[in-house]
């Protein structure tokens, strides 16, 4: 016959003792309420980088929910000391932490420590970065190419490969591993958006119409595109829709830097097809809505020396070449009308500058030709 023993009832539930230890753990991390979900400035790093599990989830709230990168620097410094560094996913952190705040060379040491334990796409990702910022892209095409070979086809290495050629302004080499993406990924707005211009500047509107019309089946529906479509239409001679995206782009542009780009282009085509004083209104409201359009200064600065009003003209180029001194075209047209009115001095300084930034301009070339004559005549 079995023996039963009553056990004594306790006056405290059976869950209260560790109940009490649990809140004394998190004691720590408690806030006031209304402040933050945690008090970074009360927490010991040091306590919690000894319990794995939990100092991960709290790396990753410290880093990208409140942005605090030295409180997640010295946290990720002591849990990988406490792994006696043999933690590649810590050492990434602690590569991710040294990157944003500007100490590179530590990042690089980091990642490549990282590498020699485990390859994941972020490392690559990361050390591609690092040495783009330290103005180093063919070893960060090196890393790529690399990352490439453990892990064929990642569109994510595709895709920095093709920024990295198209910074180097290897535009067919961009182009190339840009269509590699969309082998894979149909949907890249990226790809699509980079092969789409590169067609219209290769003067093939027709198919860069192909590649933005597919940019609206994939979703994107913005002020930029619609601008993009109503260009490529006119180049391809669909005048009908052409100043309907327009018109759609300038109602969807959300600020003023759009908004004065899609006026810039309508009145590019207004010009384009002969009506100047409607050109000339588009040019006046881009500056208006953007005081600093380099391109609507030089446009106008043209319209005004056609209609004989030079002073006018040479205040218009003069704003340009100063907003944007990267534009040979302010440059050549003050160059040309500082020579037309006999100032040859100011016009080979110009057309020098002008030189500078794009010196196969055969314009600016002939006349440089012309104003060294006159100076060996003189």
């Amino acid at each position: 016959m079995a023996v039963w023993l009553l056990l004594p009832l306790s006056l405290r539930p059976v869950t209260s003792a560790s109940g009490r230890h649990v809140r004394l753990g998190t004691a720590s991390m408690l806030t006031e309420p209304g402040g933050p979900f945690v008090d970074v400035s009360k927490l010991n790093m040091s306590k919690y980088s000894q319990r794995p599990a939990l100092a991960k989830a709290l790396f990753e709230y410290l880093f990208h929910h409140e942005n605090n990168v030295r409180a997640a620097l010295d946290l990720a410094a002591l849990a990988t000391e406490a792994c006696q560094f043999g933690d590649w996913w810590w050492k990434i952190q602690l590569g991710k932490c040294y990157y944003r705040l500007g100490m590179y060379r530590d990042a690089e040491s980091q990642f490549k420590s990282s590498l020699k334990h485990f390859s994941t796409i972020d490392m690559f990702l990361y050390l591609g970065k690092v040495y783009v910022k330290l103005d180093q892209p063919l070893s960060a095409l090196d890393y790529y190419k690399r990352g490439l070979e453990k892990f064929p086809n990642n569109t994510s290495l595709l895709i920095a490969i093709a920024r990295i050629h198209e910074g180097l302004n290897d535009l067919d080499s961009a182009v190339e591993y840009y269509r590699q993406v969309l082998k894979y990924d149909s949907t890249c707005v990226e790809a699509i958006a980079c092969i789409g211009t590169h067609h219209f500047y290769n003067d093939q509107p027709e198919i860069a119409l192909r590649f933005y019309r597919r940019l609206l089946q994939v979703g994107v529906y913005n002020a930029e595109l619609f601008t993009n479509l109503g260009l490529c239409c006119f180049y391809a001679q669909q005048y009908d829709m052409a100043i309907s995206c327009l018109l759609r782009g300038l109602q969807l542009s959300p600020n003023d830097d759009n908004t004065a780009d899609v006026w810039y282009n309508i009145g590019h085509i207004t010009l384009a097809v002969g009506s100047v004083s409607l050109a000339y209104q588009c040019f006046k409201l881009a500056l208006t809505s953007n005081n600093s359009h380099a391109e609507a200064y030089n446009n106008l600065g043209v319209i005004e020396w056609r209609r004989g009003r030079g002073e006018q003209a040479m205040t218009c180029f003069q704003s340009s070449a100063s907003i944007s001194p990267h534009l040979y075209q302010p440059h050549y047209n003050l160059a040309a009308a500082s020579e037309k009115t006999g100032n040859l001095h100011s016009s080979y300084s110009c057309v020098k500058k002008s030189l500078e930034v794009f010196p196969e301009h055969l314009d600016s070339a002939e006349l440089m030709k012309q104003l060294q004559q006159h100076f060996a005549a003189l």
